[in-house]
C-alpha cells in the first residue's frame, strides 16, 4: 500500500513532480543529496538506521581521518585494481577540493605527520552536524528507519517501518547502500541479490582492512599476549618489499594497521591457494648481517632469552613470536637465527568475519555502470559509495572515494534528467 502521510508522497502523476529518491544515509548518498539539493530538484533520503551517517561517526571515533596530503598519482595508486575508475571520479572531487567542501561547512582542517589530514576538532559529529543543516536549508528531506526492500512489480520502491510496508514512486533512485562489513550500523549486503535478480553484474562482497585467523597459537602465547601491540616489526608476502608499522596478536591471529593495509593481497592468496605465507621482520631497520654479528658475540651463561634482549632488544610479544614460529634448530646458529628473526614465517588461514571488517570488497561492478554510475540494466538507477566493487587502505582514502562517488551519481542523476 502507499502511505500519504509520507512527504514523498504526491498528489500529482507528473514525472517531474515526483522525488529523486537516495537510499542510504552514508557519505556517498548525502553527498549526492547535496549535489541534487544544490540544482532545486526535490530529493527525499530514505536510511534504514535511526539516524544517518552512523558508521561516518562510528570512523570519527579516535580522530575524524578526512582524507589524505599525499600527491594525487600516489593517492590514486592507493585503490590497485580500481585505481583507474576511482582516479576518474577524483578527477571531479579531489582530496583539495574534498578539504575545500569541509572548510565552507565551517570546519577548519589541518594535516597531520603521517600525512592525514583531520578536522581540526578531530571529531566527526561537528561536521556531521554542519553537513546536514546544510542539507535541510537546500530541502533535503530525510526519512530514518526506513528499510529498502527492493521493487514492486509496478517498479515502484518498496520500503518497511514503523508503519509497515509501502511503495514510493521515484523520478529517478540512487542507491548508495554500502557495503557488508558493520550490520549493526546499516551495511548489511541485503541488496546484492535484489540487484543480481534484475541481471546488474555484481561481486560477491568480501572482507577489507580485516584481521586474519592464523595458524592455531598456543595456549600459553593467548594467554600472556592475546590483545598485544607488535612493534616495530615489517610484513610481506614474500617478494614484495616488507611494510613497516604494527599489529595486534588476537585469540585467533592477527589484526591492526599493518595487516589492514595489506589485507587485500593476503585474501586474494587465500583465495587462490587456501592459505596464505606472510613474513615477518621482527628487527626492522637491521641487516641480516648485522644482526647475525651480533648474535655471534660470546654470551657466557645467559640464557638465549637474555642475550637476545641484551643484543638485540628483542623481547616481550617479539621475542614469543620468535618461540611460536621459529624453528628451534635454528636457534643456535647465529647466521640461521638472524636469517629466522628477519624472516619468519606466519599462515594466514581465513579473514575474520565479513561484519568484522573495516570495509569491504566486492559489489556492484564498474562494468554494469555507465560514466554517470547509472546501471545499464536498469535506467535511472544509479548507485554510489562503498556497495561499489572497489577497495582502499584506511588512511582516508575510503571517505574520499565514498564522497567522490556520490558527488559524480548526484550529477549523473541531474544529467540523466536533463536529458529525459
Amino acid at each position: 500500500m502507499r502511505l500519504p502521510c509520507l512527504e514523498t508522497r504526491m498528489t500529482s502523476t507528473s514525472s517531474a513532480a515526483l522525488p529523486i529518491v537516495i537510499v542510504g544515509g552514508g557519505p556517498a548518498g548525502l553527498m549526492a543529496a547535496e549535489v541534487l539539493a544544490e540544482q532545486g530538484l526535490p530529493v527525499a533520503l530514505y536510511d534504514a538506521m535511526p539516524s544517518v551517517g552512523r558508521k561516518f561517526l562510528l570512523a570519527g571515533v579516535g580522530g575524524m581521518n578526512i582524507t589524505h596530503a599525499e600527491a594525487l598519482p600516489e593517492f590514486i595508486n592507493r585503490y590497485g585494481e580500481r585505481r583507474q575508475q576511482i582516479g576518474q571520479l577524483l578527477q571531479d572531487f579531489s582530496p583539495d577540493q574534498l578539504r575545500q567542501w569541509i572548510h565552507g561547512l565551517g570546519i577548519d582542517t589541518f594535516v597531520g605527520s603521517s600525512g592525514r589530514v583531520f578536522p581540526s576538532d578531530m571529531k566527526a559529529a561537528p561536521l556531521l552536524r554542519a553537513w546536514l543543516r546544510r542539507l535541510r536549508e537546500l530541502g533535503v528531506v530525510i526519512h530514518t528507519r526506513q528499510r529498502w526492500l527492493g521493487w514492486s512489480e509496478d517498479g515502484a520502491l518498496r520500503f518497511t517501518g514503523p508503519q509497515g510496508e509501502y511503495t514510493v514512486a521515484a523520478r529517478a533512485t540512487l542507491l548508495a547502500l554500502g557495503g557488508g562489513s558493520w550490520r549493526r550500523l546499516g551495511s548489511d549486503g541485503a541488496w546484492l541479490p535484489w540487484l543480481a535478480e534484475r541481471g546488474v553484474q555484481v561481486a560477491p562482497l568480501q572482507p577489507s582492512n580485516c584481521g586474519f585467523v592464523s595458524q592455531p597459537w598456543s595456549d600459553l602465547f593467548v594467554e600472556r599476549f592475546a590483545g598485544a601491540p607488535v612493534k616495530p616489526v615489517a610484513l610481506s608476502l614474500g617478494d614484495d618489499a616488507p611494510r613497516q608499522g604494527e599489529f595486534v596478536i588476537t585469540t585467533q591471529g592477527i589484526e591492526g594497521s599493518l595487516v589492514y593495509a595489506l589485507s587485500a593481497a593476503i585474501r586474494e592468496q587465500i583465495n587462490r591457494n587456501g592459505q596464505a605465507r606472510v613474513w615477518l621482520d621482527l628487527l626492522p631497520g637491521r641487516s641480516v648481517e648485522k644482526v647475525a654479528s651480533l648474535l655471534s658475540k660470546p654470551r657466557g651463561r645467559k640464557s638465549l632469552s637474555n642475550h637476545l634482549r641484551s643484543q638485540l632488544g628483542l623481547e616481550g610479544v617479539r621475542a614469543a613470536l620468535l618461540r611460536e614460529l621459529g624453528d628451534a634448530r635454528q636457534f643456535d646458529e647465529p647466521l640461521a637465527l638472524a636469517n629466522l628473526l628477519k624472516h619468519l614465517p606466519l599462515t594466514l588461514l581465513r579473514t575474520q568475519p565479513l561484519d568484522e571488517a573495516i570495509s569491504s570488497a566486492g559489489g556492484v561492478t564498474f562494468e554494469a555502470l555507465d560514466e554517470r554510475l547509472m546501471l545499464r540494466q536498469l535506467p535511472g538507477v544509479f548507485c554510489a559509495g562503498e556497495m561499489l566493487d572497489w577497495e582502499a587502505p584506511t588512511g582516508g582514502y575510503l571517505l574520499t572515494a565514498c564522497l567522490a562517488s556520490g558527488r559524480r551519481a548526484g550529477q549523473g542523476v541531474r544529467d540523466w534528467l536533463d536529458a529525459h
